[in-house]
């Protein structure tokens, strides 16, 4: 569980700094933001909303 947990760790930052990348070759060849920034932004939403709401289901499981 450990080795997945880490490798899907490492995936998902690989996939960031790629697409951060992505968007920025795109912004200077076209000068203006793609579907990778779409991508970007909304992949990083969505952890950040899962994060939060499995913290808060957590928190709420412990009263």
């Amino acid at each position: 569980m450990q080795i997945s947990l880490v490798s899907m760790k490492w995936a998902w930052f690989y996939t960031v700094i790629f697409l951060f990348v992505w968007t920025i070759v795109d912004y200077i060849n076209t000068g203006e933001m793609g579907l990778a920034f779409f991508l970007f932004i909304t992949q990083n939403l969505v952890h950040l909303g899962i994060q939060t709401y499995m913290k808060w289901k957590l928190g709420k499981d412990e009263k």
